[in-house]
């Protein structure tokens, strides 16, 4: 349906009283909120019938152009959609939450022998995984572990496939030498259960088969075996005295997590710890992602000021130094909770018990033991140990607060020092460019954004430059600004939104670039250079002002200078990531990549089965062809490029 034919009376009055999802549009095709509904017709008319609705959804309705509904067969599959459409569209009015693939994870490959390695990403079948894990050095730290104890593989399978004797990881028992046949596989799968065993925290029960295992190896004079399983209990011995045991109540509930959502200060914070036997594996605080522009901070605050003569206690009004709304102020906790729920527990691991002072709706809980096929329970009032838990998850996301809320109040001070500098207000979105190359190998200039007080590396761009490859930084810079810049310039739809400062990594040179750029595309954006000063020392940069003419030099503590340099080293730390990646991928260019029909898939193929180019080049076309993906002509393909004269 077009946005010009549709009618809201008459859309609201055909719409079905079945389950489903619905869609708020704006008037440029953006979806705005995501909800689900058991009936999608009163659902839908509730937001157009009376005016008690909250701040932030009175602000919605506002910009709703269009509505689209999707019908489904019953309330469950309403709530997983509506959970996928929110993380692949991430509309600006649902309440957000970062996703769990950002955490790392310790894999399990499904192969006949096991690879043990560090992982992030989306979680696959038929692989095994454990986590998420707080942070990537436990993960590392599980796996050295994992290999002392119970010597497992961490090769990559090219590795593996092609070794004629064991690493040294072998030599220093670290591995079970599984590449060279060393161990058998029924051997090998009673390793990795142990080890899987350990991971889930029965630590306990794993203590006692080893020792009975032991036990009986030793009376069968079979002391070598002993000697390996008494080497295992004693390595667990050493890990169980490290670990923090904090719960004895782990005989019924393995699996607990502790849901603790605050709001204070204009901020909401959802604190999670997990617990599994006993060992907390997780404790982190999560703030919703809200995006709010100048439009809608226009149009909240009249909101706010209707409601404060309507009702002056209702409403827990922030001062704030730039005027700025927060939707944080506005947010059902209860909605919150919901939605932080829903995102991090559907069609994920799930625990045994949830621990929280909200509410959990039926239907949503109802899908959690649906998916998981056990039953969850949901602890409401906690008491003793659990209260404990509660209490301190809790307190912990009120601490979180108090440091976001202190950031938040520091990088204000410095932006409102960076406006005082440069005569411009307000500053409230910054891009910065910087160029890295190895002498004109592999030219990237990078672009990043500050905005709402913060880096926003969602937002970061790259360039890989084509119009120079003689190390020419005017001329790269020239094109990464032409490239950044034409859509806005042209006020296209998916223009970058407009920065109030643009900041050069460099001198004037680059300036001069970037003021050509600005007549070309009829643009006059504030600029400022920082270039290296005579002595070329950190913090005594020069900050060149084109408008004016000015080159400041402001000290090293000034609070402008550091706002500058906190973007200006992110930009150079993205542009020599990318620059790096790129170089890299040109100098790993092999013969593979010259013959027709060699895809990524088929040269990764290639290289697992054989190890290496020169191997391919020594195989028949009968032992190309066994390779997945390769036919018979693609084989004798192969085989005639590398033997052709």
């Amino acid at each position: 349906m077009s946005s010009e034919a549709f009618d809201l009376s008459v859309f609201l009055k055909t719409l079905p009283n079945l389950p489903g999802v619905y869609r708020m549009l704006d008037k440029n095709g953006q979806v705005l909120y995501v909800g689900k509904a058991v009936n999608l017709k009163k659902r839908v008319n509730s937001y157009f019938v009376g005016k008690n609705h909250s701040p932030r959804i009175s602000l919605m309705i506002k910009q709703i152009h269009r509505i689209e509904t999707t019908v489904t067969r019953s309330e469950a599959e309403a709530l997983i959609l509506e959970n996928n459409l929110i993380k692949s569209l991430s509309p600006k009015y649902n309440i957000l939450f970062r996703d769990d693939k950002s955490y790392p994870y310790l894999k399990f490959s499904a192969h006949s022998f096991p690879q043990i390695r560090y992982y992030r990403g989306k979680l696959q079948s038929p692989h095994r995984y454990f986590g998420p894990f707080p942070h990537s050095q436990a993960v590392k730290e599980t796996i050295e572990t994992l290999q002392k104890v119970f010597r497992l593989r961490s090769c990559e399978d090219n590795v593996f496939h092609h070794r004629s004797r064991p690493c040294l990881l072998y030599q220093i028992r670290r591995c079970s030498g599984a590449c060279c046949g060393l161990i058998s596989e029924e051997d090998y799968a009673l390793d990795i259960r142990q080890a899987a065993d350990f991971l889930d925290g029965k630590t306990d029960d794993l203590l006692h088969t080893l020792t009975a295992e032991m036990n009986a190896a030793s009376q069968a004079l079979n002391f070598e075996k002993a000697a390996i399983l008494r080497d295992k209990i004693q390595a667990l011995n050493a890990v169980q005295s490290r670990q923090f045991i904090d719960s004895q109540d782990n005989i019924n509930a393995q699996k607990i997590d502790i849901i603790a959502p605050v709001c204070a200060d204009g901020l909401l914070c959802i604190h999670c710890v997990a617990i599994r036997f006993g060992r907390r594996i997780l404790d982190h605080s999560f703030f919703p992602n809200i995006q709010i522009d100048n439009e809608d901070n226009r149009i909240v605050d009249k909101i706010q000021n209707e409601t404060r003569h309507k009702d002056a206690g209702s409403i827990n009004h922030t001062t704030r130094r730039d005027n700025a709304v927060s939707f944080a102020d506005f947010i059902d906790i209860q909605a919150a909770f919901e939605a932080f729920v829903s995102q991090r527990y559907i069609g994920k691991e799930k625990p045994n018990i949830i621990i929280t002072a909200f509410r959990l709706p039926e239907n949503l809980h109802n899908l959690l033991e649906e998916e998981n096929q056990h039953k969850i329970t949901i602890v409401n009032h906690p008491k003793g140990e659990r209260r404990v838990w509660l209490k301190m998850a809790e307190n912990n996301a009120r601490l979180s607060i108090a440091q976001k809320s202190q950031q938040t109040t520091q990088q204000q001070q410095r932006r409102l020092a960076l406006e005082e500098l440069m005569g411009i207000s307000p500053i409230s979105r910054i891009e910065c460019f910087d160029i890295s190359h190895s002498f004109g190998e592999a030219t990237v200039a990078s672009c990043v954004v500050y905005e709402d007080n913060a880096m926003q590396p969602s937002q970061y761009r790259r360039f890989n430059i084509q119009s120079t490859s003689t190390g020419d930084d005017y001329a790269a810079m020239k094109e990464a600004l032409t490239r950044r810049y034409t859509k806005l310039a042209q006020q296209a739809d998916d223009a970058p939104p407009k920065p109030d400062l643009v900041i050069i990594d460099g001198g004037k040179g680059q300036l001069t670039m970037a003021l050509e750029v600005w007549a070309d595309l009829g643009l006059n954006l504030p600029l400022i250079g920082i270039a290296k000063g005579p002595e070329r020392k950190d913090g005594a940069e020069d900050l060149i002002i084109p408008a004016t003419g000015e080159v400041l030099n402001p000290p090293p503590t000034h609070l402008a200078r550091l706002i500058l340099q906190m973007v200006r080293d992110e930009a150079h730390r993205f542009a020599i990531t990318g620059h790096r990646k790129r170089r890299d991928k040109s100098r790993t260019h092999n013969a593979l990549d010259d013959i027709d029909g060699i895809g990524a898939k088929r040269k990764k193929a290639l290289i697992t089965r054989f190890g290496s180019v020169k191997a391919i080049q020594s195989a028949a076309v009968e032992e190309i062809a066994q390779v997945t993906g390769i036919n018979l002509p693609l084989a004798e393909k192969i085989y005639a490029y590398f033997h052709s004269e």
